[in-house]
């Protein structure tokens, strides 16, 4: 199997390209979701972004519209000591911020010293993940948002369980970026809004 992302724009193209490919190739939706069967056995699965599945019908047109951003959303990466929040207009970049924070490595002294830096390392990560915090409720807003979140599922839910953030619904994908910096954000959003989706190629191609 090849899991691949394509951008909404992008996705007509795809489909055309994996009928060349594969001996032409028929549509349909099953639960929710774009399938594709070529005329050699190979197959695809589309998954529309934000969590959604698709009712319309079953071409790339329609798929392809459903797969459209929402008017407002955002995008959040946690891990220890580094975070990037952006709040989204469709699939504009209206807000953003990306900071860091030093929380020291794992040490492989033993006893008391172990445990003071054990202590100290989690109180560096505590502060990290309240910074990350404070600046995910500013960028992000009052509205209610759909948002895709990635990252450190332990940093992400550290942030998430805060009040002030319980307003927006988290939703599909999970991102699993390293260390969030501004092209790791950039990239994101781009994954964050994209289509994914499943190749199976028949035996043989």
């Amino acid at each position: 199997m090849v899991d691949v992302v394509v951008p909404p724009e992008r996705l007509e193209r795809w489909v055309t390209n994996f009928g060349e490919r594969h001996g032409g190739v028929t549509t349909d939706v099953v639960a929710g979701r774009l399938t594709g069967a070529g005329g050699d056995g190979s197959t695809f699965t589309a998954v529309l972004p934000f969590g959604r599945t698709h009712a319309g019908a079953a071409d790339v047109d329609a798929f392809r519209a459903a797969a459209a951003p929402p008017k407002t959303w955002g995008v959040l990466l946690v891990r220890k000591g580094g975070f990037a929040v952006a709040r989204l207009a469709g699939p504009r970049v209206v807000a953003s911020k990306v900071g860091r924070r030093h929380v020291q490595g794992r040490s492989k002294a033993g006893g008391q010293s172990q445990q003071r830096f054990a202590r100290r390392r989690d109180n560096q990560a505590r502060s990290a993940y309240d910074a990350a915090t404070d600046h995910a409720v500013v960028v992000l807003g009052e509205p209610a948002l759909p948002l895709v979140v990635g990252g450190d599922r332990t940093a992400v839910a550290a942030v998430l369980e805060d009040r002030r953030l319980a307003r927006h619904t988290v939703v599909e994908p999970w991102l699993p970026v390293p260390e969030p910096r501004r092209g790791e954000l950039d990239a994101a959003v781009v994954t964050a809004s994209s289509v994914r989706i499943d190749v199976v190629n028949a035996p043989g191609t």
